[in-house]
């Protein structure tokens, strides 16, 4: 089969999403693949077009790979490609509309507050930030709405903290959200398609634990070193099938297909467990937690990868 890996782009996330590429470009070629690697820029549509690919298998991450732009082209030229299709990857890029979905369908997600700039410009909603601050209470995380890899995301622990968190997060996207933070356990469920066209499976629950640090971000997620993986985490197996249960429903509510990867908090006072987000395009990297999860359940790296190809074909312009 002849794959066109797309990987790089223009995001914030390039050099994550160069090294997810990278490992699947190693996968697919030790599974006997003819590969053809495509850095998407301007040029992608004619750059596929000219390598006529039977599939291709997007390692995008952030902006154009996750929210639907790149899925968009593929089904219009008629290219099956992997992972979920655009409406879905748009739920899953937007945090906000995403918060919104699970609320409105019973998912424990922390409570939270959004606004755009045109909020705060046009129509007052700096006034509104101590109602806010008073309902979700310090520590509160300030994200953009759009951006993954914990990109953007600050704690604000006094109100003293908000307008800088605030600037910082616009500075990443035109929509930002207030969350309430959560204190305790960070947790991820990745989930896999069955090939036979049964229901999703939930892999085994990873636990990510930074080494000094209070917060898990960018440099502790990708950094070799900075952070601890357990898998599967060490949770009594009720609460494990538990977060397995949630990411499942997660990810039949946004629409997901092929693979996804849902994060929660457990928290440490009193055991609940919060959806935080889901991510359409989790990376492939040595310190992702998609492929750490796959190899728990005993699924080798270059199983993953074929299991996620021989997905796609049925998935071309789906939603």
């Amino acid at each position: 089969m002849k794959v066109a890996i797309l990987k790089g782009g223009r995001s914030l996330e390039r050099q994550v999403s160069l090294r997810s590429g990278a490992q699947i470009e190693d996968a697919l070629q030790r599974l006997g693949h003819e590969t053809v690697v495509i850095d998407v820029s301007p040029e992608l549509v004619k750059q596929v077009r000219e390598a006529k690919p039977d599939v291709a298998f997007i390692a995008l991450h952030g902006r154009d790979g996750e929210d639907g732009a790149v899925q968009e082209l593929l089904g219009a030229i008629g290219v099956p490609y992997t992972g979920s299709g655009p409406s879905a990857c748009i739920r899953c890029a937007d945090k906000v509309l995403a918060k919104h979905l699970m609320r409105d369908a019973g998912v424990p997600t922390p409570e939270f507050h959004s606004f755009n700039e045109t909020a705060f410009r046009e129509l007052g909603a700096a006034a509104a930030l101590k109602d806010i601050e008073h309902s979700l209470g310090f520590p509160l995380v300030v994200k953009p709405a759009g951006q993954g890899s914990a990109l953007g995301i600050k704690f604000a622990r006094s109100s003293e903290d908000v307008p800088g968190a605030l600037l910082a997060a616009f500075s990443y996207d035109r929509k930002v959200l207030l969350e309430r933070y959560v204190k305790g356990r960070d947790l991820a469920v990745s989930v896999l398609d069955s090939l036979d066209g049964s229901e999703a499976v939930a892999l085994p629950v990873v636990e990510a634990v930074p080494h000094d640090e209070d917060f898990y971000d960018f440099e502790a997620r990708y950094q070799i070193g900075r952070t601890a993986f357990v898998c599967p985490a060490e949770l009594p197996q009720e609460l494990a099938a538990q977060a397995q249960g949630l990411a499942l429903q997660v990810y039949k509510l946004l629409g997901c297909r092929g693979f996804a990867r849902v994060d929660l908090m457990l928290d440490q006072d009193s055991g609940e467990l919060w959806v935080l987000e889901t991510n359409a395009i989790p990376g492939f990297t040595e310190t992702s937690l998609l492929p750490q999860a796959a190899d728990a359940a005993g699924i080798g790296f270059d199983e993953l990868v074929s299991r996620i190809l021989l997905s796609a074909p049925m998935r071309s312009g789906g939603t």
